[in-house]
């Protein structure tokens, strides 16, 4: 616990530092395993050795003839002493002691015990039964390994015993003596495992591009929050083509589950992206589109390089119609900037002319000319006051207007509409979402026919429980097979995967607010869109 202690209290900075504190402690902790682990079996293994020393001895002693027979005739000359004397001093053992079988000793290392009664309390199996053992107990002469064995008359009958035994202080003092090898060894393997803690410490330190262990967590952390940030389609293989990491979007993109994605060879979950090429050549590819499950994806390959060796690759990719739809919204800018461009020029030359016809004096004329150019727009702008007291709706009307003067385009309001009648609960932003994409629907689909035959009307009457809008054009119309779908995401019928975003946001708003939409042929063979909302409010399962 003290090292625990001390280990956890120290805060490491670097990777050589946790390396060094981690293997110091697991050596450490093995050391003590391991020194506990030789000790107790060499303390074992000497232990054995020496009570079967003391066991040989003992038998040698047991059955010497000598030793019985003075112990039948009680020793009356010390012979029993003398001989057991002399065998202990040749073997090392702490004491041999003979006795009978009263527990009466004949022998011991201090004479003066001898004729008194053996102490221990262990001799009983080998009096009683007649067994040869080993045992440990506590003497005269302290706590001792003893080996006991019986003495038997000729007659086999148990007369007395044999103790050889050797103190337990003396047997730690040989166990400890034996115990220096195996601890300078141990100690070489600790400092080993230092010095080889050191080397790794280095080289990881070399292959994690001296990162350190806290930089390498935030990188990691990072980098998922960055992956699931991206829109496009990322994934990242190893030099075998074996994904290792794919982010939201390519799990949307491929139709695959996280579990399921990782682990897959790339050319099974986008087998025509020819992504091997890069891992072959190394060579990174930039906008190249390709056909994925039936979608049309734009890649971006590039190959994961070290020492000039591929390491894997990582490839971005996301939906040609997207970035088509970003192409389309900066192509209508640029053509917006171009109408007005045109319509500054234009309204330039009309100035000029009204300059020029009042430096003539022709001042009817130039007042004709102004009250011409003002006239729509003012009238537009008085019935919108009247018709549609709601500024967000009349501004788009309005801002449609603008625009169909800017497009060539005779945009005509019915001017017998009104729209004064709008309930609270609906927000004109989602009127306005439907009127100008309907509008601009109509726009787009006058702007191929003469510049005589470009009309779009507007009528719109909130008379009764709903709101009715309609829009006609002019245009060539709408297909048969293709009615059922424009309002699909996607759909449109011009035909071009940049377009089918305005009718879907009309049916939304529409879905949202209860109401319905018709499509039907105008009489001028263009389109009528008919546009009913409720005023009250209705609850959309």
């Amino acid at each position: 616990m003290r090292l625990y202690n001390i280990l956890t209290a120290v805060k490491p900075k670097t990777i050589q530092h946790y390396l060094a504190y981690m293997v110091a402690g697991l050596v450490l902790i093995q050391l003590g395993i391991t020194w506990f682990l030789i000790s107790d079996l060499t303390s074992n293994i000497l232990k054995e050795q020496i009570g079967l020393r003391a066991l040989q001895t003992a038998q040698s002693i047991a059955h010497t003839p000598m030793i019985r027979d003075e112990l039948l005739l009680n020793d009356p000359e010390g012979k029993i002493q003398i001989l057991a004397e002399n065998i202990r001093k040749k073997t090392g053992a702490t004491f041999i002691v003979v006795g009978d079988a009263e527990n009466r000793r004949f022998s011991h290392p201090v004479p003066e015990r001898i004729g008194q009664t053996f102490v221990g309390g262990d001799t009983g199996p080998v009096i009683k039964e007649g067994k040869s053992y080993v045992s440990e107990a506590v003497g005269t002469l302290g706590r001792s390994i003893r080996s006991f064995v019986p003495i038997l008359s000729t007659d086999q009958k148990i007369i007395g015993f044999v103790s050889v035994g050797y103190l337990s202080a003396s047997v730690k003092k040989s166990i400890a003596e034996h115990m220096h090898r195996p601890l300078i060894f141990i100690l070489c393997l600790t400092l080993l495992g230092f010095v080889i803690t050191a080397c790794i410490a280095r080289h990881l330190k070399k292959i994690t591009l001296n990162l350190e262990p806290a930089e390498i967590t935030n990188l990691y952390l990072e980098r998922g929050a960055v992956l699931e940030t991206i829109r496009e389609g990322v994934i990242a293989t190893d030099h075998k083509g074996e994904i290792r990491l794919a982010n939201k979007a390519a799990l949307k993109y491929t139709c695959f589950y996280s579990a399921e994605l990782v682990g897959k060879h790339i050319d099974d979950v986008i087998p025509c992206a020819g992504l091997k090429h890069a891992l072959t050549t190394g060579e990174s590819e930039f906008d190249q589109e390709r056909i994925v499950n039936g979608q049309e994806l734009i890649f971006n390959i590039v190959p994961v390089l070290k020492d000039g060796a591929i390491k894997g690759l990582v490839a971005s990719f996301r939906r040609k119609d997207e970035l088509d739809r970003i192409s389309h919204e900066l192509s209508s800018i640029q053509e917006y900037s171009e109408l007005m461009r045109g319509q500054t020029h234009e309204y330039s030359n009309k100035l000029h002319t009204i300059a020029g016809l009042i430096q003539i004096e022709a001042y009817q004329e130039a007042l004709d000319l102004v009250s011409h150019e003002s006239s729509g727009y003012e009238d537009l702008i008085r019935f919108l006051n009247k018709a549609v007291p709601h500024p967000v709706i009349a501004a788009i009307v309005l801002g449609k207007y603008n625009r169909a003067r800017e497009l060539k385009i005779n945009f005509q309001v019915d001017r017998e509409g009104t729209m004064v009648d709008v309930p609270d609960w609906i927000k004109q932003e989602k009127i306005v979402t439907i009127v100008g994409n309907l509008l601009d629907n109509a726009f787009e689909a006058v702007l191929e026919q003469d510049k005589d035959n470009r009309n779009v009307f507007l009528s719109f009457t909130d008379l009764g429980n709903d709101f009715v809008f309609e829009v006609e054009d002019s245009g060539p119309g709408i297909p048969p097979d293709k009615v059922e779908h424009i309002f699909e995401k996607g759909i449109s019928s011009k035909g071009s995967t940049r377009r089918g975003l305005g009718l879907y946001l009309v049916r939304q708003r529409l879905d949202e607010l209860g109401g319905f939409i018709s499509v039907s042929t105008a009489k001028s063979g263009g389109t009528l869109f008919s546009v009913v909302i409720p005023k009250a409010r209705c609850t959309v399962a």
